[in-house]
């Protein structure tokens, strides 16, 4: 079986019958996470994708075998994909030098420099196997031996070079043997791949050439690359039945010695000295407690000397330290380079008991077999470890960002800033991040990864737009006092969603004209005139390029709608939200966030244009509201009130408090309209928001019931929900129901919901719909449901 979790939702396992006959010896992700490679004892490798891109519903429609020739090392295809984060720039403010691409080549090219997508693996006989994935579905593969005179390889590991070749690492597993290094060429020639072997320089382990250290470890455990885009430093791990010693090696380029003969001779111009590549040892530990597990860093930190000196200035430890986890249940956070102690974690067991009780750690250490971790693997930022011990159970260990080391608190806040910048210029999930940031953090780190977004260039704030509106969303949600921030934040998200899929339908008058699309005509427009009537407004615009078939617009009026709502209820509610302007109250409403967002409400502006346009070609378009007088023209109203509005927000003056004309106007609104009650997001039911206590939280698969209290504030009213209430399909904006009898899918990260099977017909809905096929507006994956039990 292979058993597939949620971080978010540790409780909800997802059991795959993997129909592997042997033990499973290799499991490897794809970078995107959302492909698997299994592969066991028997020679069989499968291929896992997501079916319907639900993290908890898993297929397998690949697989390659070399029967009964079990598999010792697994890896995917580099796709020439490599930052480097430098350490030297966290202070800068460009974005392109704090995380700067790294030249370097896919293992395989499709033609036009596209990275060809497949996988790598090594047996135990030493033989070589690749599979390649071509453009139509259909798997190439072809095996080689790692070289003429085969061996048994008891332990491997595949690197890869920035030329695009992949570097093995093999042993017999004895520590009296030889580490081997081969050189792996993959090709296609007349549409068959072809494997190109070269051997490269070994070494011996340095234990084995110590008089004192000979045969005390007999047996190499563990063999590592330091990273997997670095071919030239290895990590090898000797041991016995009671401890193990680890050693470092390094791959240099060392001049070769002439011959006197030859030193005398008159030298020719341009000539160099011979070279020849050489393992040498970088550092080693002294005896170890017996090793069960080894974790190595992915974050790419950069490792020059002035990145170095600056991590160690300010303490900024993720991505220096690789983990140990021992046999006595302990764990060793190591300096990747130096190998000196960086961290220590005593167990779970252990660290559960009352400091001074040293009799209850005795006995636990003495009875019986230790708990220890069999498999650890760090975080993409490394400020987290995920293990699981001989006993099934699944850790996650928060991992200091200092290492444990007191830090000024700006300084948290810079490690912390920086981390998050990396996720969101990478993409990477920040969970691990969230681990680290206090509820009293979080209206800072707000503030500041704005003020960070807002000194990038235009063309790569826009591409971070909607990223870093999530990254906020996920940072309010960790208190009380931003929970409805949050909120205002996943609004944000479908407003400009909807905005974008709106201005999409425009089309130019003449197809050739060279002059901006209609979208941003009507941006430009609409900033420039600040007249509070719409008609005004719309005088100015060429309505030739509105005109669209009626049912693409009547398709998309629920979309429409919530935007007519959601104006009404930021308007009706600006009386409320006014006095907080002054008191700056910690505990606000959800939408108090837009009334000083410019942007925002200028964005809702330009929409009421575009439907006031489409309402008289269309009028079933429209959005509905109840009023309380026949004659009332609801669109004309919400568009005077939102300018008056906007015109106190506008990004190209100083922010200015509404006047007291506009806030009685609005007080009346709910008397001439009737305002509807918006369907927040409700609060994210996932562990994040209950890990921020120092106490360690004991779960249960299977059972969510069993998560702790949460935080000591009650939630806002507007968050809670009543058993009868109805159900809301938050990415279509419609109702589902009480009880929804349709199949339903959740994003991990938000808890975003919405129907899984589509009931709309027409393209212009269908279209909006695969904008979030693979994934949520936050960016977060999603997972199935199951429906709501009937009462």
């Amino acid at each position: 079986m292979i058993h597939i979790i949620d971080t978010e939702h540790p409780w909800d396992v997802y059991s795959i019958n993997s129909g592997h006959t042997e033990v499973i010896s290799c499991l490897e992700w794809d970078q995107s996470g959302s492909r698997l490679l299994s592969a066991d004892g028997d020679g069989q490798i499968k291929c896992w994708s997501m079916s319907d891109h639900l993290v908890n519903s898993w297929e397998s429609a690949l697989c390659s075998s070399l029967d009964g020739d079990p598999i010792v090392a697994l890896t995917w295809l580099h796709n020439g994909v490599k930052l480097a984060l430098h350490v030297e720039m966290s202070g800068s403010t460009n974005f392109g030098e704090k995380f700067s691409r790294v030249k370097f080549s896919p293992s395989l090219t499709l033609f036009g420099g596209k990275p060809m997508e497949g996988w790598l693996a090594v047996t135990v006989s030493g033989l070589v196997t690749v599979s390649l994935l071509k453009p139509g579905g259909a798997l190439l593969t072809a095996s080689e031996s790692l070289c003429r005179l085969r061996g048994r390889v008891a332990l491997a590991d595949i690197a890869f070079t920035g030329g695009g070749n992949i570097v093995v690492a093999a042993t017999d597993g004895s520590s009296s043997s030889p580490v081997q290094f081969y050189k792996v060429v993959v090709s296609v020639v007349s549409e068959k791949c072809r494997i190109d072997t070269e051997l490269l320089p070994s070494l011996f382990l340095r234990c084995t050439t110590d008089p004192l250290r000979r045969e005390k470890y007999p047996a190499v455990t563990h063999l590592k690359f330091l990273t997997r885009e670095n071919s030239e430093q290895v990590l090898l791990c000797a041991s016995n039945q009671s401890g193990s010693i680890v050693e470092c090696w390094s791959l240099r380029k060392e001049g070769l010695p002439v011959n006197n003969i030859f030193q005398h001779r008159s030298p020719v111009v341009g000539e160099k000295q011979p070279t020849i590549l050489k393992w040498r040892i970088l550092t080693t530990t002294n005896d170890l407690e017996r090793v069960s597990s080894v974790a190595l860093p992915k974050l790419p930190i950069s490792i020059s000397n002035t990145d170095l000196k600056v991590a160690s200035d300010t303490k900024f430890c993720p991505g220096l330290g690789l983990a140990l986890a021992f046999h006595d249940g302990s764990i060793q956070i190591l300096h990747r380079l130096s190998l000196h102690t960086m961290g220590v974690y005593y167990g779970s067991s252990s660290s559960s008991q009352r400091p001074g009780d040293e009799s209850a750690i005795k006995r636990q250490r003495t009875g019986g077999p230790a708990l220890h971790f069999k498999a650890l693997q760090f975080s993409w930022t490394s400020l987290a470890l995920a293990g699981v011990d001989n006993q099934g159970k699944l850790h996650m260990l928060r991992v200091s960002p200092s290492m444990g080391q007191v830090l000024e608190m700006n300084t948290t806040l810079r490690h912390l800033l920086f981390l998050l910048e990396y996720c969101m210029v990478t993409g990477y999930d920040w969970w691990d991040v969230l681990l680290h940031v206090q509820p009293t953090m979080v209206h800072n780190l707000v503030e500041k990864l704005h003020e960070e977004y807002m000194r990038q260039n235009q063309a790569l704030q826009q591409v971070l737009a909607t990223r870093i509106v999530a990254v906020k969303a996920s940072l309010c949600k960790l208190s009380t006092a931003t929970a409805a921030r949050a909120c205002d934040f996943h609004a944000k998200l479908l407003l400009m969603a909807i905005s974008s899929t709106l201005k999409s339908l425009l089309r130019p008058h003449v197809l050739n004209t060279p002059d901006k699309s209609p979208g941003d005509r009507l941006t430009e427009i609409c900033a420039k005139n600040t007249d509070t009537d719409i008609d005004k407004v719309m005088i100015n615009l060429k309505t030739e390029e509105f005109v669209l078939d009626g049912p693409p617009l009547q398709s998309l009026q629920q979309l429409i709608q919530w935007v007519g709502d959601f104006v009404l209820y930021l308007l009706a509610n600006l009386s409320i939200k006014s006095c907080l302007f002054i008191t700056k109250g910690s505990m606000v409403r959800p939408g108090f966030g837009f009334m000083r967002d410019g942007a925002s409400l200028g964005m809702l502006r330009e929409m009421l244009v575009m439907i006031r346009i489409w309402g008289l070609l269309k009028p079933g378009c429209l959005p509905t509201f109840t009023a309380t007088s026949d004659n009332q023209d609801s669109m004309q109203l919400l568009f005077r009130l939102l300018t008056k509005l906007w015109l106190c927000s506008r990004d190209d003056g100083p922010p200015q408090d509404p006047d007291e004309t506009l806030i009685d106007e609005c007080c009346l609104l709910p008397s001439q309209l009737l305002v509807p009650s918006m369907d927040w997001l409700p609060v994210n039911d996932g562990v994040i928001v209950k890990l921020q206590g120092k106490h360690p939280l004991r779960l249960q698969f299977g059972k969510a019931s069993s998560l702790g209290g949460g935080g000591a504030t009650a939630p806002l009213d507007v968050f809670t929900r009543t058993p009868g209430s109805q159900k809301m399909d938050n990415l279509r904006c419609v109702h589902m129901g009480v009880c929804p009898t349709e199949e339903s899918k959740a994003c991990t990260r938000c808890g975003c919901v919405t129907m899984l099977r589509s009931p709309n017909k027409t393209n212009a809905m269908k279209q909006w719909e695969q904008r979030w096929i693979k994934n949520c507006l936050c960016g977060g994956l999603w997972r199935r449901i199951p429906p709501a039990p009937l009462t």
